[in-house]
């Protein structure tokens, strides 16, 4: 069926070089690393670490970390063949688009959507309740209306995705430059929590390390994990089951380094310098991930952690809330990279997209100054402005953590199927012990989506649904492979 037709590689890189859809090469192996860093500490570190710990993990949330650190890096190890493979923008797309066909690709690119603009949204609305708390701190309160828990309209969230717009139409050089200052804030502060935290650390806050599992209203109905559910287990909290229930949670944590192969079109030397962006900024974030939830466990006991602002609160609790007001501006600072590079991200997957003709075309235009598919950003921008201004998520963050794990599966086929298919192309990185490596990648991946609660699947397949619809109605017929394909047919 030609709705399974593959795009070559060999295609997928003549692609970059249509002027309309060309993408200027300035990134080397340090803006990835950052860019990575850049997205992958901030709502893990300032928010998940102690909802996680309160409601279902307590201390062993560190090992939660772990978990989904080590599900990341085998993923991880994936993606970095791929985009030294295929270093064309759209990641997860265009490595299914080379592997699976055209449909596959269409639905990878349809679940990033969710991924990626509904995690910025998200992240969007945390920067804004950070940035109301350290106005609120040198005595400039902001109407509830306008910044408060469920505000009529969120007029922060929606400034700061208007300014990150503006800053990645300009360009992707301008865009890593800022992402760099505000990684090296945020960085500073995270290691500021570790050390300072150290010196009120109680040995007695780490009892129960593993706490024992209860039935709690967290995980009751359709918020119960489903692998609970299947196997007819009384869904619980806390406990071993905990831990990796919690591991599914604190995955959203650790997203980000696979948008570090979206820009490989954009790198100077991507066969080199992808794998060390993608492999390096995820060993940095997972270290400091651990680090940072052993010592605000440690300071504070688990069952008294704030589920809004965790880190600052704990140092409040000890009597320091200098320090609290120096956490909000490195969370701040931690969250506008975030959004930064989710949009960015979600761009260029788009932008692939649009090259191929699943998309309308000339949305994925490049523009003649700045280099960057400007129009696109626009939309994305003013859509997640939308999203992060006026909807209220709640627990919708679970829906990226299922979006992204999805994407690590179909990349981690991929990796074997390339490999069966094309032995010939050159890797200038090879994920070691394939295929046993990818099928582990998998079976985690897929361990940890059924950790997630049934009504997260019930939206994930919705939003699905909703995809393949499109696809059949737009997609398949602009097509610019199947059209190829037709015309080599006739």
């Amino acid at each position: 069926m030609d709705i399974f037709r593959t795009k070559s590689v060999e295609q997928s890189i003549r692609d970059t070089e249509d002027p309309e859809h060309q993408l200027r090469k300035r990134l080397t192996a340090t803006d990835l690393t950052v860019f990575g860093i850049g997205v992958i500490v901030g709502t893990g570190i300032f928010v998940l670490t102690g909802q996680v710990a309160k409601e279902v993990a307590g201390p062993a949330v560190a090992l939660s970390f772990v978990v989904a650190g080590i599900v990341c890096g085998l993923a991880a190890l994936c993606y970095a063949e791929f985009a030294s493979t295929i270093p064309v923008a759209g990641s997860a797309y265009t490595f299914a688009f080379a592997t699976l066909g055209e449909f596959p690709a269409w639905v990878i690119g349809w679940d990033l959507t969710l991924e990626l603009a509904l995690a910025a949204a998200v992240v969007a609305v945390g920067w804004s309740g950070y940035f109301a708390s350290m106005l609120a701190s040198i005595g400039i309160h902001l109407p509830a209306s306008l910044a408060g828990e469920n505000p009529v309209v969120n007029v922060p969230a929606i400034l700061i995705v208007l300014l990150l717009t503006v800053i990645l139409v300009i360009g992707i050089k301008v865009s890593s430059r800022v992402n760099l200052i505000l990684v090296i804030t945020k960085i500073t502060v995270v290691l500021l929590v570790i050390v300072a935290g150290l010196f009120f650390v109680k040995g007695a806050n780490y009892t129960p390390f593993i706490p024992e599992a209860v039935s709690t209203p967290r995980v009751e109905g359709l918020k119960a994990p489903l692998i609970q559910v299947l196997f007819g287990v009384t869904p619980v909290a806390f406990g071993v089951m905990g831990i990796f229930s919690a591991a599914a949670i604190v995955f959203f944590a650790f997203i980000g380094f696979d948008i570090v192969a979206t820009a490989a079109e954009e790198t100077i030397h991507p066969q080199r310098d992808v794998p060390r962006g993608i492999l390096g900024s995820l060993a940095i974030c997972t270290a400091l991930y651990v680090a940072v939830s052993l010592v605000v466990v440690g300071m504070q006991r688990y069952d008294r952690l704030s589920t809004s602002a965790p880190l600052s609160d704990a140092f409040t609790s000890v009597g320091y809330g200098w320090l609290a007001t120096i956490i909000s501006v490195g969370a701040i600072a931690g969250l506008t990279t975030v959004v930064l590079v989710l949009l960015l991200g979600q761009t260029r997957v788009l932008f692939a997209m649009c090259r191929d003709g699943l998309l309308p075309r000339p949305l994925g235009k490049v523009h003649p100054r700045f280099g960057t598919p400007a129009r696109l950003t626009i939309i994305i921008g003013v859509v997640t402005m939308a999203l992060a201004g006026f909807v209220s998520f709640g627990e919708l963050a679970e829906l990226v953590n299922i979006g992204t794990l999805f994407a690590f599966v179909v990349v981690s086929i991929g990796v074997v199927i390339l490999r069966r298919t094309r032995p010939d192309l050159p890797r200038a990185f090879r994920a070691p012990l394939v295929p046993v490596l990818p099928v582990l990648s998998v079976l985690a991946c897929l361990y940890l989506m059924l950790n997630l609660p049934v009504q997260t699947w019930l939206r994930f397949l919705i939003w699905m649904i909703i995809g393949v619809v499109i696809y059949f109605v737009y997609g398949y017929r602009h097509s610019r492979t199947v059209k190829a394909g037709v015309k080599s047919g006739g």
